[in-house]
């Protein structure tokens, strides 16, 4: 299997295009000191190369396509084809569903997703500009394996997605949900990918909180691929770009009180891999301090066009 890094940062990229806080304009300069990222998203392969599923649908997607061979039409295919066969949704961030508006070229593929993320989609009428002729919704159960499949079969790989802390999209927040961090099956997953082999690989791009429960299920694992929004709690309005913490926003910090450095420490996990990074998140200056300490603390930091072969 390969699983490959489409997009390594939060919502809005690096540099987000109205930011002028120092990382990215940093990342604008193009000295190699912070290379600019694409907003989250993965992709995966069986080794039967069957198709290629996408985890998540960013706003970036074209660009993704267009900077990623494997996923563009083949020169011998037909006129209008694509080696996508289904995308998974771990949630209904604006930066993970947004990119399916542009898939909606009447192209064949199967959209997976949870109950609640799927009802999303249904309620806001531009998503029928994805042709359900072929464009197929297949709800995810939780805790449940699934052979994932595109309209022409089975893809090689099985996920399945689990509930971790997180919250309702932001577009979402009203009442209760707007304080509602915990795991209750739904709005927020993390997806357990496998191929023909036996390698594990976790995606958790998204996640509130660390618990026992997401501790013990990535014990092991081949790599885990998790939640590297902010560095600290209060990132943001140290940064003095907005209010919220990083708790706040459904993201536990890397470091502090509860951080996921600690959270993760000795689980024996082959490669611990940040993805989905703020643009004020300091680790994506490459000689920073910060990015000193995730790395000697056995972490490395996810660029776009990273692959693993699991």
């Amino acid at each position: 299997m390969i699983i490959r890094v489409l997009g390594s940062a939060a919502g809005g990229g690096v540099p987000q295009w109205n930011c002028n806080y120092r990382i990215s304009r940093r990342a604008r300069e193009g000295k190699g000191e912070v290379r600019p990222r694409l907003q989250s998203s993965i992709a995966a392969q069986g080794s039967e190369g069957r198709g290629w599923v996408l985890f998540n649908a960013s706003p970036d997607i074209r660009q993704q396509i267009n900077e990623t061979q494997a996923l563009q039409p083949h020169a011998d295919a037909e006129l209008r084809s694509s080696p996508i066969a289904a995308v998974v949704l771990t949630n209904a961030d604006v930066d993970h569903l947004a990119g399916l508006l542009s898939l909606r070229e009447r192209q064949a593929f199967n959209l997976y997703a949870t109950d609640r993320v799927l009802a999303v989609l249904e309620a806001n009428p531009i998503f029928r500009v994805l042709d359900p002729d072929y464009v197929r919704r297949i709800t995810l159960p939780i805790e449940k394996d699934v052979a994932l499949e595109g309209p022409a079969g089975p893809l090689g790989i099985t996920i399945r997605l689990y509930p971790v802390p997180g919250k309702v999209a932001l577009f979402m927040e009203t009442g209760d949900a707007a304080n509602d961090f915990e795991a209750d099956g739904g709005d927020t997953v993390g997806v357990q990918i496998r191929g023909e082999s036996d390698g594990i690989v976790h995606y958790v791009p998204g996640c509130a909180r660390v618990d026992d429960r997401l501790r013990e299920r990535v014990r092991g694992a081949h790599a885990l691929l998790f939640d590297g929004t902010v560095f600290t709690d209060a990132e943001m309005a140290e940064a003095g770009v907005g209010t919220k913490t990083g708790r706040r926003m459904g993201h536990v910090p890397i470091t502090g009180d509860g951080g996921s450095i600690d959270a993760f420490d000795n689980l024996s996990v082959e490669r611990k891999i940040y993805i989905h990074i703020n643009n004020t998140n300091p680790i994506l200056e490459e000689a920073s301090e910060e990015r000193r300490r995730v790395t000697d603390a056995g972490w490395s930091v996810a660029e776009d066009g990273l692959e693993l072969h699991v």
